[in-house]
């Protein structure tokens, strides 16, 4: 009875599968919290992706991180880190230093403008948040996460924090 009901619905909103019809929506989910996210962003002239490099070398420091390892675990996969580092450097939110041990290597660090800036993010990142799902109840929430994770499993490396 659920699949009938669930087709007749499908077809009315013309979805080859339920699998479609869950990609679309996470997919249309996505575009309306980036809308939200963009928007606080751009008063910082940052984008969230530079940010999380920004968070992510400020849980590290004083210690600086390889940019391999820096890459691994962003959030989103990141094509081009070295154009992303340009940029943060431009800015002074980071500094690239080479490693004593390998030449090679480059390792980065949070400066102190950097610094200020995810502290002059954090609480209105925090209020956005708020916004994009507030909504929610706890047990909601979590079980999303839930599911999310659930989603995602068979597409993760088997070393991903997530």
């Amino acid at each position: 009875m659920f699949s009938e009901l669930h087709e007749s619905t499908a077809k009315k909103r013309k979805f080859d599968s339920i699998q479609q019809e869950a990609y679309l929506s996470l997919w249309r989910t996505y575009d309306r919290l980036k809308a939200i996210e963009d928007q606080l962003f751009s008063q910082w002239q940052i984008t969230p992706q530079q940010y999380n490099v920004l968070r992510l070398l400020e849980a590290s420091n004083p210690k600086p991180v390889a940019t391999l390892t820096l890459s691994s675990k962003l959030i989103s996969r990141a094509p081009d880190i070295t154009r992303m580092l340009d940029k943060l450097e431009q800015n002074g939110w980071i500094e690239r230093i080479r490693s004593a041990e390998d030449r090679r290597a480059v390792l980065v660090k949070i400066t102190p403008s950097g610094k200020k800036l995810v502290r002059d993010i954090a609480k209105p990142l925090a209020e956005s948040h708020i916004a994009q799902l507030g909504h929610l109840s706890l047990k909601d929430l979590t079980q999303l996460c839930d599911l999310l994770r659930k989603v995602r499993e068979p597409h993760e490396s088997a070393t991903s924090d997530w």
